[in-house]
């Protein structure tokens, strides 16, 4: 056999191997053995005196057992609380029942003290007592639909009896039977049809109830006979039942139903369809939530129409609480939704029945059997930081999750065993959790409490001389008198404050001492490293092993570490001290280095801002030298001296020259002077980072003064042209008036009509006399 199989092997089976895991101690900010303990359940401390030198830091006292005991400390100095176990109770498991209380799992009491992350194992076990009592709850659906089925039910009646008394000699039954809610839309409400829910047809049917209780648990065959003969069929009007309802009321009803103290708790619910759940009641304007209490009056449910159904949930919990296991006899059509609600409900089988539930008796039986032979451990609400564990120590286990033990096909009178695992992760009060297996009464009471104080039998007295005589002794540390300071307590304060003396070792009123030191009397006193180095500095904020690294070697080799920077050897450079010096790579045609706008480091240039390499020629990011250099060549431009321009130049043109033609290859500039005439120039940049030679064009480009007369004269003729076009416009709204006013006057004059009567007053001036001789011949 391969020799890690073989280690793996006798790890399984003992409690150490060969291959156990390495023990590690992650520790941080560790200023006492308390820390030092809860900061991982390999942690151990040294209360050894002069454990550590003068300056080291008190946290090496904290480290792995064998790292101690390497570092030089005595094992009977080592501090490391281990788990301890107490068992309270542990009462034998029974061989059968005998009409005392059996005992089914042990131990029933265990105490455990443990440290934090450090898991802690134990072993229950369980063995069911053969002839161990139980009670089966017959609860029916008597809609309309159910009518064959109670016919068949009323005749197995004694064959039920014989089954149960298969299982056990102490074997008590009750009945109990439900419909729905007698509201609407669940049943008619209407008064003839709430006393008798049924067709026309039945004669024997019985008022519409939500749910009743028959019978409550008995020995006698005779009883459950005579009651279930006694009952008829109901109905209601839509397919969901208020099975649930039902169910909760058998749960939590206990004094009416008769569940003993001691049995197996089965509730049988036979029915063919499906349920209502949480939620269901708003369609009938009940509104106020299920409350998980018993609420019977003359064996009836009184809240059936005030309350809401139950959810599935609360049913599940209260199924648990009361070590009840359901059994759903239920017919082909619904038994896909009935198998999706036992993966809810814990300890719960679906069995099918018959068209006529003809099946009913060896359908019991064999659930039953499989309730019974299956046996889940696991515990109730956990206190905060604890988690728990389970392996089965069983042929046929099942491993669903951590959280649970399961083992299948266990037998009467069987022992199985299970491996608990509990874990703490930090220090707690003490607190209590149970154990138990789904179904059974037997529960295991687990009191746990965290093991986090150091017991370090420290030496009386408070002028140990360790301490100078001026402090005692705390799991081997210096605890000091008042008046007095440091690590061995060697430091008077005085007159002085010890908040000021301590404020005096923190930078920038940071960590005292940067936590690699102690303060001493207004001073850092340095602790060594892992390594063996010291910090230093005023605050001890530097140490020489955190420098960069080159292929793995500090400062590559080539210099030394000080304060987290490398000091490197003549001929070499780099941050890590990696290049040798060489300025091959950062030469430039015209034989400068980076053209003087940049440092060679590596034999690469590294460029100032703006400049991009390989040898800082360009600046793509800088302002235009077009725009910078503008007043200093409008200077040079308009002078024929240099020296007149030097303070605008700031000595940054090296030399210039005026031209006809440019010369220079470089980008050509035309800005605005300051006499606001155009110039042209060219800009070559030397070596450095501010430094040109300059070329600028002779002839400007100034613009004609403006000619005041054209400008004067354009002006007035405009006014003169504006006014007249006013003038005219003016006229014509005028003109344009008047035409509408005329239109207006004749067409009122058209619509007037003048009269043709004589005047009396008027008398002609003129007066005609006629010639009585005349005849007119």
């Amino acid at each position: 056999m391969d020799w890690c199989v073989l280690s793996l092997l006798l790890l399984m089976l003992g409690k150490h191997g060969l291959c156990q895991q390495e023990e590690v101690c992650s520790k941080s900010s560790i200023t006492s053995c308390k820390d030092c303990i809860t900061s991982g359940p390999f942690c151990s401390w040294c209360k050894q005196l002069n454990f550590t030198k003068a300056g080291e830091q008190e946290a090496v006292r904290c480290d792995t057992r064998a790292k101690l005991m390497a570092r030089g400390c005595m094992r009977e100095e080592i501090i490391s609380p281990q788990n301890t176990q107490e068992i309270k109770q542990q009462d034998p498991l029974s061989q059968s029942f005998d009409n005392t209380e059996p005992v089914q799992m042990t131990p029933q009491k265990i105490n455990l003290k443990l440290r934090p992350g450090l898991p802690h194992k134990f072993n229950v076990s369980f063995k069911r007592a053969e002839g161990y009592p139980v009670d089966l709850y017959y609860l029916m659906d008597l809609s309309y639909s159910m009518k064959d089925d109670l016919a068949n039910v009323k005749r197995l009646g004694g064959n039920l009896f014989d089954a149960l008394n298969k299982i056990t000699k102490h074997a008590n039954i009750g009945f109990g039977a439900f419909v729905d809610k007698t509201v609407l839309p669940y049943t008619n409400t209407n008064k003839e049809k709430l006393a008798k829910p049924c067709d026309e047809s039945e004669t024997q049917c019985q008022a519409a109830f939500g749910y009743r209780h028959v019978l409550s648990m008995t020995p006698s065959r005779d009883s459950f006979t005579q009651k279930v003969a006694q009952q008829y069929i109901s109905g209601n009007l839509d397919s969901p039942e208020g099975s649930l309802d039902a169910m909760m009321q058998a749960a939590v009803c206990g004094d009416k139903i008769g569940w003993r103290n001691s049995s197996t708790r089965l509730i049988v619910l036979a029915t063919d369809a499906g349920f209502h759940m949480a939620g269901d009641g708003k369609l009938a304007g009940i509104l106020e939530p299920n409350d998980e209490l018993c609420h019977m009056t003359g064996n009836l449910y009184e809240k059936s129409n005030d309350m809401d159904y139950p959810s599935v949930g609360q049913l599940a919990t209260q199924l648990e609480k009361n070590n009840i296991q359901p059994i759903f006899a239920v017919t082909e059509n619904v038994k896909n939704v009935y198998m999706e609600l036992t993966k809810m409900i814990p300890k719960s089988v679906v069995g099918v029945l018959s068209s006529d539930s003809n099946n009913v008796v060896q359908l019991i039986e064999s659930a039953y059997n499989n309730l019974t032979s299956k046996v889940t451990v696991t515990h109730d609400i956990l206190p905060d930081k604890v988690r728990v564990e389970y392996l089965a120590l069983c042929e046929h286990r099942i491993n669903d999750s951590p959280s649970k033990g399961v083992c299948d096909q266990v037998q009467a009178e069987q022992e199985i065993s299970f491996e608990v695992t509990v874990t703490v992760d930090k220090c707690i009060e003490e607190k209590s959790f149970t154990i138990s297996p789904l179904g059974i009464k037997d529960k295991l009471t687990v009191t746990i409490s965290t093991n986090c104080e150091c017991q370090c039998n420290d030496p009386t007295g408070n002028n140990h001389l360790h301490c100078n005589s001026t402090g005692s002794i705390t799991c081997g540390i210096c605890k000091c008198n008042q008046g007095f300071v440091g690590q061995f307590c060697n430091c008077a304060v005085g007159n002085k404050d010890e908040a000021s003396l301590r404020a005096a070792c923190r930078r920038q009123n940071g960590t005292e001492c940067e936590g690699r030191g102690d303060c001493v009397c207004g001073r850092c006193q340095c602790h060594t490293t892992e390594q063996g180095s010291s910090y230093h500095g005023p605050y001890c904020e530097c140490d020489d092993e955190h420098c960069e690294k080159y292929e793995n070697k500090l400062c590559a080799g080539h210099g030394k570490c000080n304060c987290g920077k490398c000091q490197c050897e003549t001929g070499y450079q780099g941050s890590a001290c990696q290049c040798k010096i060489s300025e091959d790579g950062c030469r430039t045609p015209d034989d400068s280095v980076c053209y003087g706008r940049g440092k060679c480091i590596c034999n690469q240039c590294v460029c100032i801002d703006g400049y991009q390499g390989p040898h800082c020629k360009e600046c793509s990011g800088c302002p235009s030298v077009c725009l910078t250099k503008l007043s200093c060549i409008s200077c040079l431009s308009l002078s024929n001296s240099k020296e007149n321009c030097n303070n605008v130049c700031n000595n940054t043109i090296s030399k210039y020259e005026k031209v006809e033609k440019f010369n220079l290859q470089t980008k050509e500039c035309h800005q605005k002077d300051s006499e606001g005439c155009w110039i042209k120039f060219k800009l070559e940049q030397l070596t450095g980072e501010d430094y040109y030679n300059a070329e600028i064009l002779t002839k400007r480009e100034c613009p004609e003064p403006p000619n005041v007369i054209a400008i004067i004269g354009g002006s007035l003729a405009a006014v003169a042209v504006i006014g007249i076009l006013l003038l005219m416009l003016v006229k014509l709204l005028i003109h344009m008036k008047d035409v509408k006013e005329f239109k207006k006057f004749e067409n009122e004059k058209k619509k007037s009509k003048w009269a043709n009567a004589d005047n009396p007053l008027f008398q002609n001036p003129t007066t005609t006399v006629a010639n009585p001789l005349f005849t007119g011949e």
